[in-house]
């Protein structure tokens, strides 16, 4: 190549490269905002969670040409949530209208409760069957318990060997209702408070869902409550 030739091929690289680094400067979105943002939404919808929660948002592919926003906003899409893997969304509203979604991992080390002793099905479980490991709450099961108030007294719905974590949806609460039970309905409000008798339709635990036969032959729904009754919202 003609030295003039060459030097001007130069000069109109260098020319394009100064361009283009000089627009990215001043008309580009910074993504290390964006991800600290993400962090700290998912920070705030991570907290009262029980454990130690830690953030990781994931790489946002810097070709990504997004024009500047002065108030991004983080948000999640319905059913989402700051647990495991997720992904959260980042908006801008104005001057330019544009949104991405970035994913996040959310871990949290925390105490959960499993099986110290073989568990039996259909067996009330006490204090002294029960062990406190820790680990990601998130890589577990969903419902894992994490306190012994949750398990103490229910018993498990299948036989458990030692080192099980202990889910919520497979432990009976022990019924505070039998099917057929006179029971006492209460309803109270601002002001009132009214009671009466009715025979339990079902069997069901301390505040769960029962259906009631009112002396009058009305069905009622009502909470269980130990001690017979069922409390009733009007």
């Amino acid at each position: 190549m003609k030295p003039r030739l060459l030097w001007t091929a130069l000069f109109t690289g260098a020319l394009s490269a100064a361009l283009s680094t000089g627009a990215a400067a001043q008309g580009r979105q910074d993504l290390g905002v964006l991800k600290s943002t993400v962090e700290q939404f998912l920070k705030v919808q991570a907290a009262g969670l029980p454990g130690e929660v830690t953030v990781n948002v994931g790489a946002i592919d810097n070709r990504m040409a997004l024009a500047p926003c002065p108030d991004p906003q983080a948000f999640m899409m319905p059913g989402a949530r700051a647990w495991g893997k997720t992904t959260v969304g980042v908006r801008c509203a104005a001057p330019s209208a544009w949104t991405i979604y970035i994913q996040a991992n959310v871990t949290v080390v925390g105490d959960y409760l499993a099986a110290a002793a073989p568990l039996v099905q259909g067996q009330p479980i006490d204090a002294n069957q029960l062990t406190t490991l820790k680990g990601d709450l998130t890589m577990l099961p969903p419902g894992i318990a994490t306190d012994a108030s949750q398990v103490i007294g229910r018993s498990p719905t299948v036989s458990l060997p030692p080192g099980t974590p202990l889910r919520l949806d497979t432990l009976k609460t022990k019924p505070v209702v039998q099917s057929g039970q006179l029971v006492r309905i209460i309803s109270s409000g601002n002001g009132f408070s009214v009671s009466g008798e009715g025979r339990a339709m079902s069997t069901a635990g301390d505040g769960q869902v029962v259906q009631v036969k009112a002396g009058n032959g009305q069905q009622i729904t009502g909470i269980a409550k130990s001690g017979g009754l069922v409390e009733v919202a009007f």
